[in-house]
Order: structure tokens, then C-alpha cells, then sequence
């Protein structure tokens, strides 16, 4: 096919709310060496964009100003060292910046062959979310069968795919949610204990379920939720931070100490096309599988046409979503 020259794609004015987001034309991107040109069919929606759109997360040196770290598609263009896709394959792919877009480029070994039973918009929310989830709670946290998990967030994307991998590898699970309806979703998706934050003390609920105290917990809240994760861990519990949606945080350290607890944290997007290739390789051995199977599906909340990016990010924002909330440039 003969590839533009230029795209519709999402960029913003300036930091601000979603309303600072703007659809134009811009210059179409080309494919290095090892990158593949996709045609987008879809680009997930997650909270970093939120962030980067309020000027919290500025994208990495070299990376697109365009946002969107996830999409689907259609390679339509590959660079000349690239050996693990052809022309035509529909694959998504995990990117720096780029997404919300008629085109986006990946690194062929960031970009992955859709399972089969998914669709474009199902595989568009996928590449952000089991690639944090797998390399945090497997990887650093190295939670394993028969562990107990504290999942915060039980309902957003990060949290159904959580729930979703913990049981399917053997663990146990208590989610935080803040409704009745999704503490249901996540009972639903696997979730031995589900509890309502907004209604009940979730340290209480850890120490009711399993009186040690939970051997994982994952966290995007930060702030208050620090010190009640710690009182909330076993003796050599694993937390791992993934976002500070609550801001900063004092805490007794003490509990830390005396408990002998592993506090870390990561963030995905300025780590290496190597250190993602490597996720994503254990993701096709071990996950792709279990999606394929039925086992594991990314729960999707709902999709906006591209045009709509900033009600997308008021969606997000909201807290109302259950899932993954995706843009659609045909849409």
C-alpha cells in the first residue's frame, strides 16, 4: 500500500485537563531498522496519559509527543532488520508515545501477535496493562502459588488483569474496589475477598482473610495507603508501588523494619526496548496461552473515536470505569 505522509493524531495544547487535548494533522511516522509501521485500529487509554497530559509525566527522550502507550493493528511497513513480522500481520504493541494515532511505530520485539479469540479493540488494551502487571507482580514481587495478593483498584486495568494472572498461577486474592457493584467484578474475575475501601477498613479485611497478613501487595494509591499496606503485610511481605495517585506519603518505618518488608517501585515507560522485549517474551510463553485458553481476557470498560480523547480521559479520571477504555481512529 502506498503509506501517507501525514495522520490524525492526538497531541495536547499545553498541561492542563482533557480538554487540552487536540486531534490535527501531523507527519506520519516512518519504521526504523527494527520497527514495524502499524495501522492502528485501537489505543488504550491508561492513567499515565492522564499524567502526562497534566505535565506530571513528560514522555522519554526520543519518544513521540503524540499520546498512547498501547495499540492494535495492522503492519503496513517494517524496517529492514526486522525479522519477527510481515506485512499484514495484526499485532499490538507496547510503546513509548505514539498510540493515539491513524499510525504508530513499534520495536519488533515490543510488538506481539494477537492471541486468537481477541479482537482489535480487546488487543488494544492488553500491552500496557500485562506487561506492568506481569513485570511487577511476577517479576519483582515474585508472588507464587498459594501466596496471598492485595490488589488496590480491583475494577481499572491494572486491577482486572491482576486478579485475573494471580489466580491463574495459584494465588489467593483480596481486591479494594469502591462500590458494591465492582466489588461483584472482582469476585466475578476470581477474587477470593473484595472490599468496598469506601465502607470498610481494608487492613481489617487482610487480617480477617489470612491472619499473616498478605505476602504481595500492588499499589497505585501512595499517600495514606503506605503505612496501612505495611500494617496490612505479612513478615516479609512485597510491596511494589506502580503509581501515587493519593501523592506523597509519611509513614512509620518501623513496621517496615520490624516486619522485614521489600518496598519497591517501578515505572514501565523509560525502560529499555530490551528489558520490555524480555517481558514480552515470557507473556507469549506464559500468558498468551491462558488468553487463548478462555483462562485470561481484558476486561473492557468502553471505546471513543479518536475525536473524543478527552471525554476518554474524563471516563478515566472519573473512576467510573470498569477495565480497559480504548480510542478508535475509524471510530
Amino acid at each position: 500500500m502506498t503509506l501517507p505522509k501525514t495522520m490524525k493524531a492526538v497531541t495536547a495544547t499545553g498541561p492542563g485537563g482533557p480538554d487540552v487535548l487536540t486531534l490535527g494533522d501531523h507527519e506520519a511516522p516512518t519504521p526504523g531498522a527494527t520497527d514495524v509501521l502499524i495501522e492502528v485500529a485501537a489505543a488504550g487509554v491508561n492513567r499515565p496519559d492522564c499524567l502526562q497530559r497534566a505535565g506530571g509525566y513528560p514522555p522519554p527522550p526520543g519518544a513521540s509527543s503524540v499520546f498512547g502507550l498501547e495499540v492494535s493493528g495492522t503492519v503496513v511497513a517494517i524496517g529492514a532488520e526486522v525479522t519477527r513480522h510481515a506485512l499484514g500481520d495484526r499485532v499490538m504493541a507496547l510503546v513509548p508515545g505514539g498510540g493515539y494515532a491513524q499510525y504508530c511505530t513499534a520495536d519488533e520485539t515490543n510488538a506481539l501477535p494477537i492471541p486468537k479469540g481477541l479482537s482489535l479493540e480487546e488487543a488494544a488494551g492488553v500491552p500496557e496493562t500485562f506487561f506492568t502487571v506481569w513485570s511487577n507482580m511476577f517479576q519483582r514481587a515474585r508472588l507464587a502459588a498459594g501466596e496471598w495478593l492485595l490488589i488496590h483498584g480491583g475494577t481499572s486495568g491494572i486491577g482486572t488483569t491482576a486478579i485475573q494472572l494471580a489466580k491463574a498461577f495459584g494465588a489467593n486474592v483480596i481486591a479494594t474496589a469502591g462500590s458494591a457493584e465492582k466489588c461483584a467484578v472482582c469476585k466475578k474475575l476470581g477474587a477470593d475477598v473484595a472490599v468496598n475501601y469506601k465502607e470498610a477498613d481494608f487492613v481489617a479485611a487482610v487480617k480477617e482473610a489470612t491472619p499473616a497478613g498478605a505476602n504481595v501487595i500492588i499499589d497505585m494509591v501512595g499517600g495514606s495507603y503506605v503505612e496501612r499496606n505495611w500494617k496490612a503485610a505479612a513478615v516479609e511481605g512485597r510491596i511494589v508501588q506502580i503509581a501515587t495517585l493519593e501523592g506523597p506519603s509519611q509513614a512509620n518505618f518501623g513496621i517496615l523494619m520490624t516486619k522485614r518488608l521489600v518496598h519497591t517501585g517501578a515505572t514501565l515507560r523509560p525502560r529499555p526496548v530490551a528489558y520490555k522485549a524480555a517481558i514480552a517474551d515470557e507473556l507469549m510463553a506464559e500468558v498468551w496461552p491462558l488468553i487463548e485458553a478462555g483462562t485470561v481476557r481484558p476486561v473492557m470498560d468502553r471505546s471513543f473515536p479518536l475525536s473524543e480523547a478527552a471525554a476518554a480521559h474524563r471516563r478515566m479520571e472519573s473512576g467510573a470505569l470498569i477495565g480497559k477504555i480504548v480510542l478508535v481512529p475509524g471510530g
